[in-house]
């Protein structure tokens, strides 16, 4: 009779995200609650620190999936950003600016005064800065919102998402110069790296529509399916272009932003488009959301239960700060501008973006994300509920009325 465990190992995943997608369904259609939150919740469930479903060891293959998750939804946050909006709206870039500011300074002092090690507080509280898009993305998707605080609220979180991993760079290479004293090799682990992501998201922008007019010289006429071709192709680009960074160490994320940005500029039009790239980017989200609450444990989390709670706290409290002082500014009410902050709270790039470091560092960084376990686990379950919330008081959500 054949053994057992080997089938059950090699099935955990796949097992794992159609219970989470089915979690994920039941409490959207019975109570409208977030499909991430249920994704998160199960994968903490299935962890191998709780019920050990999931195979204890970390799989290369799983995390680059979870990159490729992350970064399709973020070239598509990247792709939805007009430059040119804020030329002539200076105030949102003044906004982003102070409030990531305000966070990162507010996230310092709270983890120095929790006595963690000064290069850990500047490498987490540069994490902090981010608002995370894909999770705006997707419960902006899910409850088709749409209005003022909807589309601030994804520029936001897609310019602090960019203001935080540059700032996080720059921090990584001090840190590695602190501690082993080369300086090339701090060069290369912040400036060469974030130049090097640029330029191959800038190459993938320009290759993209050279090969989509090479596929189009054979084409039937057919625009429905040149539509489903076209958005095809950008998908498969930034799989590509994430694999390539991956196996490169460079940054997945500043590539995939980049290709974005590129992409919107360049005027190449992703003819047909679903936000969030329809069902595979619904299947990369189950993807996504699992594996990231997977990485938590629930020791650590009762460890660092209080810092958690106060991360939280003193996050959201900056960010709503930071956003409703400029709301007048940047042609909003004040009242939308508090939403906005309100609906900045989820972070769950903290965690890719800890994840991703790891191999440029001689220790293991995610372990420095031990204190803020809790904090995590928050930001990932209940996160899109705040941002589900402030967008319904926003008024934004057309069946709002069923809430």
């Amino acid at each position: 009779m054949p053994d057992a465990a080997p089938l059950i190992a090699d099935t955990a995943w796949p097992v794992t995200l159609l219970i989470a997608w089915l979690v994920g369904e039941y409490g959207y259609q019975r109570a409208r609650l977030p499909r991430i939150s249920a994704y998160a919740l199960v994968g903490f469930v299935m962890a191998p620190g709780q019920t050990g479903f999931l195979p204890a060891t970390q799989s290369s293959t799983v995390m680059l999936l979870a990159n490729m998750a992350f970064c399709l939804m973020l070239f598509e946050c990247g792709y939805g950003i007009n430059l040119r909006w804020l030329r002539s709206n200076p105030w949102m870039a003044v906004t982003s600016l102070f409030e990531a500011t305000l966070t990162f300074a507010a996230v310092y002092a709270l983890l120095l005064w929790f006595r963690q090690p000064p290069a850990t507080a500047l490498l987490l509280a540069a994490l902090s800065m981010a608002t995370s898009p894909v999770t705006v993305l997707r419960v902006v998707t899910e409850r088709r919102s749409s209005g003022q605080a909807s589309e601030r609220l994804l520029y936001l979180a897609t310019l602090n998402t960019v203001l935080a991993v540059f700032v996080f760079k720059i921090i990584l290479g001090w840190a590695v110069l602190r501690t082993s004293g080369n300086i090339l090799a701090a060069v290369y682990s912040s400036l060469v790296v974030l130049a090097l992501s640029v330029l191959l998201g800038w190459f993938a922008g320009v290759l993209t529509p050279l090969l989509l007019q090479v596929a189009s010289r054979n084409a039937t006429g057919d625009s429905t399916r040149m539509g489903q071709d076209s958005r095809l192709a950008f998908a498969l680009a930034v799989i590509c272009l994430v694999a390539l960074t991956f196996g490169l160490k460079l940054s997945p994320l500043v590539a995939a932003l980049t290709f974005g940005l590129h992409a919107r500029h360049a005027r190449l039009v992703l003819n047909a488009s679903q936000r969030g790239f329809g069902t595979l980017g619904d299947v990369f989200s189950v993807l996504l959301f699992v594996f990231i609450s997977s990485r938590l444990v629930w020791p650590q989390v009762l460890a660092g239960l209080s810092m958690g709670m106060a991360f939280v706290a003193v996050r959201l409290a900056a960010k709503t700060l930071g956003i409703s002082l400029f709301a007048h500014a940047s042609g909003i009410a004040w009242r939308k501008g508090f939403l906005i902050g309100l609906a900045s709270v989820p972070t769950p790039a903290l965690v890719i973006l800890v994840l991703e470091q790891t191999r440029y560092l001689g220790s293991r960084l995610e372990d420095q994300l031990v204190p803020l376990a809790a904090a995590t686990l928050l930001l990932e379950i209940a996160g899109p509920l705040l941002v589900q919330r402030a967008l319904v008081w926003a008024r934004e959500v057309p069946d709002a009325r069923k809430d």
